[in-house]
């Protein structure tokens, strides 16, 4: 298998280049489409994966990054049109099947799947508000049957099945949180490493910050590039535009019109484990899902057990070809790893929410345990409801009690540390909410949507509200198990009954474990910090403090507990 580059041409006349390896042996091939911005040398090793699997493979640097001339402007239209002539290129060669599937991780899946949605290029521009239904008035395109397997004519541009990994959906959706927060460390460390430059420095923000330990303080926070640029050597010019774009929901919309096959993988430690969750839950086509117990590298713990382990790149292969020849169900299921105890949890979604169950986890008995599902985690449960929703009351003393905290600070000059999961002893000044669970008497299965729903009040006009949950062995070590933010707007001294969903957890908890949740008022430097003035966070150049009050007896940590233990190996399920 000999890889070679080629340069795509374009209609404007840019010529992206474009690693190509074909299998040995006679043609012709399907084919595997990657586009990335992170440089298409990184994927000679699995271009080779793919080829001595039957397939074609293509890694093509985008528009304006690496070996391809022009100028890139993350997440904007030119990716759609790019990817679609790439895709119309490769199966006018002679070595291609007409079969194509989109493939990428991260920003390389944003192509992929711009790229398989390219015929709704109108409904794109439109936002999420956009009648979508206009789009599909017709049925379903021609080169796919109505189940959505690849039919005898393919549409030139479009690709016959897509492969979505830790998918970037789109500057709202990397740039905030669904509940609004800024996600200044993620967003400063990928700006500083590949923003407004042609090639990659991965490490540009941590040599920024040990020269400048407190680059982040910075305010404002569209300022930051001033600061950023003298420690880089450069300018950032894209960064304040960054924050300007709020419309979130664009591709996970378009997808609900999509008829072609998806995977989407996700990891439950990865920041953007619910926009894949989203992308799988609304697509129109049969859809997998693939939750695995990784970040958004997809790489396993070094300490796991082998049986913990998934080769990715042979599962890949397998949907596809399943994925190509039609032999997908019509339907939308997936997989969630229970951490890393090997084990993988069946689940789909659920179109109506039923009833939640009142019941204190640490009281449930195996009947208990048979509760019907809530709000919460509604979307995850089956038609046999696998999953049941368990209350752990604030006031409880089998849910969480109450360590201290009541009544905190939440001071933006001192913000509770996003990378310290220390806490601070009773009797210290109070800067969050601790409260804590009695040891779990058996080993509990989470697989689902955890959710906490807090009575609080802020005597500010505009608040965060971050809960952290922990799960803390016997012997008190700490590991992060759940987190979410929001941001929340109202009268000064108003209680108000708030949300704050804590995404999708996998895990198996042993027993004799404890559950430790804080609320707090920042989240620092993982996210922005809010001034309490009203003002937004990304421009305020002036900070306060805020008095924050949790009610305990309104409060409740909402976890979606296995009832029904479905365990399965994930290559068939997904693949079925």
């Amino acid at each position: 298998m000999n890889t070679r580059t080629v340069y795509v041409p374009t209609p404007d006349g840019t010529a992206l280049a474009t690693d190509v390896c074909l299998p040995e042996g006679a043609f012709p091939f399907p084919a595997v489409v990657i586009r990335t911005p992170y440089g298409r040398d990184a994927h000679r090793t699995e271009l080779r994966g793919w080829a001595a699997h039957g397939f074609a493979a293509l890694a093509q640097d985008v528009r304006g990054r690496h070996g391809s001339p022009g100028e890139w402007h993350p997440y904007r239209d030119h990716e759609r049109a790019d990817g679609a002539v790439t895709v119309a290129w490769v199966r006018a060669q002679a070595w291609s099947n007409g079969e194509v599937v989109a493939v990428g991780a991260s920003y390389a899946a944003y192509c992929a799947l711009v790229t398989a949605l390219a015929d709704h290029g109108a409904a794109c521009d439109a936002g999420p508000g956009a009648d979508l239904d206009n789009f599909h008035r017709d049925g379903a395109p021609d080169s796919l049957r109505p189940d959505g397997a690849p039919g005898a004519r393919h549409h030139d541009g479009v690709p016959d099945a897509v492969i979505a990994a830790v998918p970037a959906l789109g500057l709202t959706e990397t740039a905030r949180e669904p509940g609004g927060p800024e996600r200044l460390w993620a967003r400063a460390g990928w700006w500083a490493a590949h923003g407004d430059r042609r090639d990659s420095d991965p490490d540009a923000l941590t040599r920024a910050l040990a020269g400048d330990p407190r680059l982040l303080e910075h305010l404002p926070v569209a300022g930051l590039a001033e600061r950023l640029a003298a420690s880089l050597g450069r300018e950032l010019p894209s960064w304040t535009g960054l924050w300007a774009d709020r419309a979130r929901g664009r591709l996970v919309a378009l997808g609900s019109t999509a008829r072609l096959p998806l995977l989407a993988v996700g990891g439950t430690r990865d920041p953007f484990a619910e926009d894949t969750v989203a992308l799988w839950r609304g697509w129109g086509g049969p859809s997998r899902l693939l939750l695995g117990p990784w970040g958004h590298r997809l790489t396993a713990d070094p300490a796991a057990p082998t049986r913990a382990r998934v080769n990715l790149g042979a599962l890949y292969v397998r949907w596809a070809r399943a994925a190509l020849a039609g032999r997908l169900e019509p339907t939308r299921h997936g997989v969630i790893a229970l951490g890393d105890s090997g084990r993988w949890h069946s689940t789909r979604p659920r179109s109506t929410p039923r009833p939640a169950s009142t019941q204190d986890a640490t009281a449930q008995d195996a009947t208990a345990q048979d509760a019907t599902a809530g709000d919460g985690a509604a979307w995850w449960a089956g038609a046999d409801r696998p999953e049941a929703e368990s209350r752990w009351s604030f006031d409880s003393p089998t849910g969480l009690r109450l360590l201290h905290g009541a009544e905190f600070d939440a001071d933006p000059d001192r913000p509770v540390r996003s990378d310290d999961l220390a806490v601070p002893a009773a009797g210290e000044r109070a800067d969050r909410c601790l409260l804590l669970s009695p040891p779990l008497p058996r080993p509990l299965d989470l697989a689902g949507a955890a959710v906490a729903r807090i009575n609080v009040t802020a005597d500010t006009p505009c608040a965060d509200w971050a809960v952290r949950l922990t799960a803390l062995d016997p012997t008190g070590r700490a590991d992060p198990l759940a987190f979410g933010i929001v941001r929340r707007t109202g009268p000064p001294g108003e209680a108000a009954d708030v949300s704050v969903p804590l995404g999708t957890l996998g895990r198996r908890l042993p027993a004799g474990t404890r559950l430790r949740a804080e609320i707090a008022g920042h989240h620092f430097p993982a996210h922005a910090r809010n001034p309490h003035t009203g003002e937004d966070p990304v421009t305020a150049t002036r900070l306060a403090p805020s008095r924050r009050t949790v009610n305990p007896r309104g409060s409740a940590l909402h976890l979606p507990v296995v009832a029904r233990r479905r365990y399965v190996e994930p290559a068939p399920e997904i693949c079925r």
